[in-house]
């Protein structure tokens, strides 16, 4: 199929139309900007509420969040912070999972402003893995220690639902001693309700689609007319048709910089808030915020008209947690390390480290700046990472018990809106960082994780559950892999 065909056969409106109320979409720009206005110079009295709600596991509505978003008192500031990391550990308790991006293609019909994929963009080295360099990259970041991708694909014919599909099978399919990729969540750009389909079959994980921003104006300057892109409303509920299709787990992101980030955080919630309204609660299953960062020959990033800054991204990010509390929260390596061990302890519940987004970079070992979509800042390896974390009390996991034992959708976000999840989260991710520490750890990262770990153990407050996680500790010790609760 040429490929201005293949473009014009993909939105499909009708998958759309059902989610409308009264022809309209969720957002409504002038309710998102009126909320916020009539939130402002909050009394600190209603800011302590509003945590106070937050902590108790209860989602927080638009004005709350306004609220939240206008607070001018740094000691506010400081309560909320404390707060986001006691909603984080009261539903997830004390680990951060880790996982890799994996980058299969760069080829793109779209052209993105902000984004070095972009169509028209000639420094950039076109590429798609074929099966023995996928298989290459994924025994890379096996001999790693890695156990969860998020597989990451441009928009273009080549790379299309059964291309992602063929791509899933194969990742699952690459085994190494004790190592696998036990769980493949996926990155791609809106699907129709049979692609999803498709690829639920194969045992996708995740899927990931970032509306970029929820500002109608700003949408469609950066995503120009005729474009896949170019829809608003076909991105924006690409994640309900995913439901639909039977992909319960998904997940929203914005990416800052774009526009005001007060709005666009209300954006995330209104989305959230959408997709629990029409799936019987059942929310995204992770929120990610990712900030604009240097791309090759992309000139729009050097100066973006809403950049957001250091201080700014932390109170964002920590908004963002009070205000879906279960939800979980995915901080990058696009940002520096310096910002990463400051913005997790507000509530940040999954990383990737060891990253390297050029397509065949893991192999190759090389940063191939003309072959990314944009420039990491933080460059420290997987143990490196994972040795800073035992620094700061957390304990590493690459569990992937929930999805393999059914605990998703539905199951998921009821036992994470009480806070049950971490029962099972917390076992299983001693019993994943204990197989890292005695397959890839270093001498150093080994010696204090273990401390850690025997800590973490003592700390779990069912006997049983600690009698039997001690058990597999020792079957692990001794070479058994992937024992899970």
């Amino acid at each position: 199929m040429e490929e201005n065909d293949w473009v014009s056969s993909r939105i499909r409106r009708q998958e759309v139309a059902k989610y409308l109320r009264g022809g309209h979409n969720f957002i409504d720009e002038k309710l998102i900007w009126s909320t916020l206005e009539q939130g402002e110079n909050p009394e600190p009295g209603r800011i302590r509420d509003i945590i106070a709600k937050s902590v108790s596991l209860q989602r927080l509505d638009p004005p709350e969040t306004a609220a939240l978003l206008n607070c001018r008192d740094e000691g506010l500031w400081q309560e909320m912070y404390d707060a986001g990391l006691r909603v984080k550990q009261s539903v997830y308790g004390r680990r951060i999972v880790f996982f890799a991006p994996l980058y299969i293609s760069n080829y793109c019909v779209n052209d993105c402003q902000y984004c070095g994929f972009r169509r028209g963009n000639p420094a950039v080295v076109r590429g798609c893995l074929t099966d023995d360099e996928l298989r290459h990259e994924i025994l890379s970041l096996i001999r790693m220690g890695h156990k969860r991708l998020i597989m990451v694909y441009g928009e273009h014919p080549s790379t299309g639902a059964d291309f992602i599909a063929h791509t899933i099978r194969l990742a699952y399919s690459v085994k190494e001693g004790g190592g696998e990729i036990r769980r493949v969540n996926v990155n791609a750009a809106p699907l129709c309700i049979e692609d999803y389909r498709t690829l639920k079959e194969v045992g996708i994980g995740t899927y990931q689609v970032f509306q970029e921003t929820y500002h109608p104006g700003t949408y469609e300057r950066v995503h120009p007319a005729g474009t896949l892109k170019g829809d608003m409303n076909w991105r924006l509920y690409a994640l309900h048709r995913a439901q639909e299709a039977g992909v319960d787990d998904v997940a929203i992101g914005a990416l800052f910089g774009l526009y005001d980030y007060r709005y666009e955080v209300m954006g995330l919630l209104l989305h959230a808030m959408d997709l629990e309204d029409f799936f019987g609660g059942v929310g995204p299953h992770t929120i990610s915020f990712p900030r604009l960062e240097p791309a090759v020959n992309t000139p729009f990033v050097e100066n973006p008209g809403h950049r957001v800054s250091d201080e700014q991204f932390k109170k964002l990010v920590t908004v963002i947690r009070l205000s879906v509390p279960y939800t979980g929260l995915i901080l990058t390596a696009r940002e520096s390390a310096e910002v990463r061990r400051d913005v997790i302890p507000t509530g940040i519940t999954q990383i990737d480290a060891g990253s390297n987004i050029g397509i065949g970079g893991y192999a190759d070992g090389h940063v191939l700046g003309d072959r990314q979509q944009f420039m990491l800042s933080d460059d420290r390896t997987l143990d490196e990472v994972i040795g800073g974390l035992v620094d700061m009390g957390m304990i590493t996991s690459f569990c992937t018990a929930d999805y393999r034992c059914g605990r998703t959708g539905s199951c998921f976000m009821s036992f994470s809106k009480d806070g049950r999840i971490q029962n099972f989260c917390m076992p299983n991710a001693v019993l994943t960082f204990a197989e890292y520490l005695e397959d890839f750890a270093s001498p150093e990262t080994a010696r204090k994780g273990w401390v850690l770990l025997e800590g973490e153990l003592e700390s779990l407050p069912d006997p049983e559950v600690r009698k039997v996680v001690r058990a597999y500790l020792e079957r692990i010790r001794k070479g058994e892999r992937d024992l899970f609760l």
